[in-house]
Parts: structure tokens; C-alpha cells; sequence
């Protein structure tokens, strides 16, 4: 559980910030997705690192799938709430230009 959850909030971030720096037509769902497999291979990497670097610790492969778990959840609840999320970004940017134009 706490191995999802921690995933699934570094991937909602990290698609968070793809979302606001990219432009509205850029296709998002395609970077969603590379920047999702990336989180999951960097998880299969701590797993395996954990395993060779330490002797108190060993690669537990139901750690990845947990960490699979929490990525894939937060990329899909991402994608279904896409419009909502850039609704969100230009709602963040007119803040933020109120605030820094006047």
C-alpha cells in the first residue's frame, strides 16, 4: 500500500508538470504514457540496486508490482480527468498572471 501510493503520487506529480509545460495541442496521452513506463523501469532499477548494493535488503518483486500498480492507477485517473486537469492549468496560469502582471 504504501509503495502504490507513494507511486502513485510521484506519477500524478510528475504528469502534473508535463501537463503545464506543454502546450494544449501537444498529445499528452502519448507523453503520459512514455513518462509513466519510465517511473515503472526507475522502480524495477531501485528494486534491483536495493538487491546489489546492500546486504540488508533484497529485491522484492511484489514492491515492483506495487510500484506498477500506483503508476498505472494514477495514469489512468490522470487520462479520464485530462480536460478537468486542463481546466486546472488555466485556471493556475490566469492566477498566476494576475498575480505577477499587475
Amino acid at each position: 500500500m504504501l509503495h502504490s501510493g507513494a507511486y502513485f503520487v510521484m506519477t500524478f506529480l510528475w504528469l502534473f508538470y508535463f501537463l503545464i509545460k506543454k502546450p494544449d495541442n501537444y498529445d499528452f496521452k502519448k507523453g503520459f504514457v512514455k513518462i509513466s513506463a519510465l517511473i515503472i523501469v526507475f522502480g524495477m532499477l531501485i528494486e534491483v540496486l536495493q538487491g546489489v548494493f546492500t546486504s540488508y535488503r533484497e529485491p522484492d518483486w511484489a514492491d515492483v508490482l506495487a510500484n506498477t500498480i500506483g503508476v498505472v492507477l494514477a495514469l489512468v485517473i490522470f487520462i479520464v480527468f485530462l480536460n478537468y486537469m486542463k481546466n486546472v492549468k488555466h485556471q493556475i496560469n490566469s492566477f498566476l498572471s494576475k498575480i505577477f502582471l499587475h
